[in-house]
């Protein structure tokens, strides 16, 4: 990207909705606008996991305001992401349709892990870089509102992730719900951190880093009250914890706090936040605490700057290490990976110049690329199953941690995924997107293809959109003739087809 870009986060969280607006400058992204709305999402949900209408409205009121801001932006230069309270609402969808389009941009679920390393590449950017600190090995900790993400790594790399259900809006909801401060509650929402904390003690000991750093949120909140109160600025000590509880119980509740450098929207979040914050130090043994000034919206800035390579290159990993762990046939994967990419260019040449491998910004150039990773993957479940390993190919994708893929980005390949065999009304709400459907009819074609696990006729089927929701497959020579029980196959296939709302037709078959 061009000195002078502008590039634009906006981070959907549990207790706020933030916008970071930068401008690109030799490498280094600088602030020109910051935005941030109390929508308090995690209250919002009910006993069901559903996001009750009022949450819901203020969510869509948050990003009203904040596409008003992104207007004459590009989808390039533009990447939301939601966290925890998304993850877990039922009716998320119903949530994000709406949002997608008041915004005017995609909103990316992603899954704790991923936010954690996120979260380290915004606090790693926006550190000093020096040689020193190169080879600092690093804790850094985000206590959000529904979420806790700790994160081990040196340097720009993240090398261990994690991320907890506990945070400063559920925590507060259920041990100060009347806002009320007692030594009681402390106690029990302390204790009850450290339970769901307890995995961490295993993994971020206190020999496996040398600086601890606190980023967003509650320990920003923490930093400033603390620095209000005549100590170091930007560093909070187990002395100062202790300090500030003081003063909470001191106010006894959270409309009677009055105390210098907290917020006034941060008060009723900040008994949750701070016995959160007190179970991190006792079970990691820290002392101390540096404020980073970098956070989750950083980090997704900067990935704008080398989403199409690193991302790209991150994802590529991602399925590799996926096909591998789970067995897949390399060979048939890349045999059904190169046939399918071949019948996709067919119905989008504008793919025909992309890399499916690589990076692209182009929307052809992007289907193509994931309809190869669904590829590589269209075998994953046969460990489990060899009659349903579509279906339980779709549920390890559904479920499994995939760095650098979002929430929704994986749900889209499952679907791929679940899709390429049997009957397609169990995909009747994503055949109402053009492209999917594409990539579907190119996958389910490829496999046709591939079925004897032999290379195809590269020549074998000519596919062309003959006008609106219609596709016409074209068998090439006596390939019929050749090749009978693939020819019975696609005429199955045509079968399929027409228990949908499109139709395929075939010519010379």
């Amino acid at each position: 990207m061009q000195n002078g870009t502008r590039l634009a986060a906006v981070d959907l969280g549990s207790n706020s909705f933030r916008l970071e607006i930068g401008q690109l400058d030799h490498g280094q992204i600088h602030r020109t606008e910051y935005l941030k709305e109390t929508v308090r999402q995690g209250n919002g949900l009910d006993s069901a996991r559903n996001l009750t209408p009022e949450a819901m409205q203020r969510g869509w009121d948050a990003l009203a305001r904040f596409g008003e801001r992104l207007a004459g932006f590009k989808r390039s230069q533009v990447r939301a992401v939601a966290t925890q309270t998304l993850r877990e609402a039922r009716n998320r969808d119903e949530f994000l349709l709406r949002a997608r389009t008041i915004l005017g941009f995609g909103i990316d679920v992603i899954p704790g892990r991923e936010e954690a390393r996120l979260i380290y590449q915004g606090v790693a950017h926006m550190l000093p870089h020096t040689d020193a600190s190169d080879l600092e090995r690093r804790l850094v900790v985000d206590i959000g509102g529904r979420s806790t993400e700790m994160i081990l790594g040196h340097a720009l790399e993240a090398t261990v992730m994690e991320s907890y259900r506990v945070g400063s809006v559920a925590w507060s909801m259920k041990h100060f719900a009347e806002g009320q401060f007692t030594q009681a509650a402390f106690r029990a929402a302390e204790v009850a951190a450290k339970a769901v904390l307890d995995d961490a003690l295993a993994s971020y000991t206190r020999d496996q880093w040398d600086v601890a750093y606190g980023a967003s949120g509650t320990i920003g909140a923490v930093g400033d009250v603390l620095a209000a109160s005549g100590a170091e600025p930007g560093l909070i000590t187990q002395d100062g914890l202790d300090w500030l509880l003081d003063r909470l119980l001191k106010a006894g509740s959270a409309d009677k706090l009055r105390i210098d450098g907290m917020r006034d929207d941060r008060k009723a979040v900040i008994g949750g936040g701070v016995s959160v914050l007190r179970a991190v130090f006792d079970l990691l043994d820290i002392d101390e605490m540096k404020v980073a000034q970098g956070a989750l919206r950083h980090g997704v800035m900067y990935e704008l700057l080398e989403r199409d390579e690193s991302v790209a290159d991150l994802r590529t990993e991602t399925v590799a290490r996926l096909a591998s762990r789970f067995n897949v046939d390399a060979v048939q994967a890349r045999r059904v990976g190169e046939t399918a990419a071949a019948l996709f260019v067919q119905l989008e040449p504008a793919a025909r110049s992309a890399n499916p491998a690589g990076s692209t910004t182009s929307r052809a150039g992007r289907a193509l690329r994931k309809l190869g990773w669904a590829a590589q993957l269209h075998e994953i479940g046969t460990q489990i199953s060899h009659s349903d390993y579509h279906k339980h190919g779709a549920y390890i994708l559904d479920h499994c941690d995939a760095p650098g893929f979002a929430v929704n980005e994986m749900h889209a390949l499952g679907l791929l995924v679940l899709g390429q065999r049997g009957k397609l009304r169990k995909l009747e709400a994503a055949l109402d997107d053009d492209v999917f459907v594409m990539q579907l009819l190119s996958l389910r074609l490829a496999l046709i293809l591939c079925h004897a696990r032999r290379d195809p006729d590269p020549k074998a089927l000519r596919i062309t959109v003959a006008g609106g929701r219609f596709f016409v497959v074209a068998c090439q020579g006596n390939w019929s003739e050749v090749y009978p029980q693939s020819a019975h196959l696609l005429r199955e296939e045509v079968l399929a087809w027409q228990k949908t709302n499109w139709r395929v037709d075939l010519a010379g078959c």
